[in-house]
């Protein structure tokens, strides 16, 4: 499997939220309601991932033509120096086969990384081991999640 990636295209915002949304039911279930997860789902329509795409550095990435995985960067509330990991979902059947690390190791190199001094990702229940794995730790070692059901993980980098 030779995985590539790219910036999120426009053209790409409904076969993302396809992609996510499937992510969601079938890898979020055994930690999250149904009700909560389709909520979120709602929320995330074509017209959120283009925002995002305009406010972030939004990568897709294939396994050939076929979009497997999402993940992005930006500025944490407007920061030049903290950034914050959003919108990390892998197709659950590519799931546990590198790809989530690849996903992490291309945000790792994005410009907004390199030139932070904080790193922070917004955890689901489901994500936390994976996460921990990738060098991330509870933010202020708060390790409950918070009110929308995620964990704070952060990861302070080299530019610090």
């Amino acid at each position: 499997m030779k995985i590539t990636q790219r910036l999120f295209k426009t053209s790409d915002a409904q076969v993302v939220v396809d992609l996510i949304a499937r992510t969601m039911r079938v890898s979020n279930r055994k930690d999250y309601s149904a009700a909560y997860i389709e909520r979120d789902i709602h929320e995330r329509d074509a017209a959120f991932f283009v925002a995002q795409a305009k406010q972030t550095h939004f990568y897709v990435f294939f396994d050939g033509a076929k979009i497997i995985a999402t993940g992005a960067i930006g500025s944490y509330w407007g920061s030049q120096t903290e950034f914050s990991l959003f919108s990390i979902f892998v197709d659950p059947q590519y799931q546990g086969q590198g790809v989530g690390r690849f996903v992490i190791q291309t945000l790792e190199q994005d410009p907004y990384f390199l030139k932070a001094k904080r790193v922070e990702i917004p955890a689901s229940i489901t994500g936390l081991p994976f996460y921990q794995k990738m060098g991330y730790q509870f933010k202020d070692g708060v390790d409950q999640v918070d009110e929308e059901q995620l964990y704070r993980l952060e990861k302070f980098t080299k530019s610090n």
